[in-house]
């Protein structure tokens, strides 16, 4: 019996398949920067940071990355995206073989001091949100070879459109996201902060959010597309930090 990968369809939509392949040659031609060669770390902990100030931003906690960086800040919201973003690295290796897990030990991270303590970690929807999430594990576990990007499009939307827990979800879904370009090895070192992509282009990720949530082929080409570009945004991003650095 022939098994259809469930998310191939989606690279047949128009433009998608361009606008992968040039989010993935903007990724490539970044990491390929001289500048990775002695700065990886410091590339890699600058782009966790900003990735994080923009996550906090998406979900309107925007707050000035001098004052992050300095330690002025203490908005909880702000300061959950700062845990998630330094645990990606830790999570990246778990998050195939165990995503539910993951994804609960993201929104304790995310939502520590904004939500109660016995709501962290724990999915607040019903019996069909839990399905749609358990399609979305499988997924991540395994169940689709699209490329990596795709896959942590469908995540990312998924997470946003489902809200399975209280508080800020979206920091979870864009970590999930990053999580899974990591971990597909798109972006192996962590390096480009697409959350920066996604605010940049703030207004268009909102509405392509809410486009990808009505599940119509144009919907969803609105939502892949998006978050191709802002991959590039990303991309580009880190390389204008390491031509800083050279």
């Amino acid at each position: 019996m022939t098994v259809t990968d469930p998310l191939a369809p989606l690279l047949d939509l128009a433009d998608v398949a361009p606008a992968l392949a040039a989010a993935r040659a903007a990724v490539d031609a970044t990491q390929r920067h001289r500048a990775l060669r002695k700065q990886g770390g410091p590339l890699a902990a600058e782009a966790g940071l900003r990735a994080a100030v923009a996550s906090a931003a998406l979900e309107g906690h925007a707050f000035d990355p001098e004052e992050v960086r300095a330690g002025t800040v203490t908005d909880p919201v702000v300061q959950g995206a700062l845990r998630v973003a330094g645990a990606v690295g830790s999570l990246t290796e778990l998050w195939e073989r165990a995503p539910r897990q993951v994804l609960a030990k993201l929104h304790v991270l995310a939502a520590r001091g904004v939500v109660p303590d016995d709501a962290l970690g724990r999915p607040t929807a019903g019996p069909a949100v839990a399905a749609r999430l358990d399609g979305l594990a499988a997924l991540v576990a395994g169940g689709t070879t699209v490329p990596p990007l795709l896959l942590a499009a469908v995540v990312h939307g998924e997470l946003l459109t489902l809200k399975p827990f209280a508080g800020p979800v979206g920091v979870v879904a864009r970590a999930a996201a990053r999580l899974t370009l990591v971990g597909r090895g798109l972006d192996p070192r962590g390096i480009i902060a697409v959350e920066a992509g996604h605010l940049a282009r703030q207004p268009e990720y909102v509405g392509a959010a809410g486009a990808f949530a009505t599940g119509t082929p144009d919907g969803l080409r609105s939502w892949l597309r998006h978050c191709a570009a802002a991959v590039g945004e990303g991309a580009a991003e880190t390389a204008r930090l390491a031509d800083s650095l050279v």
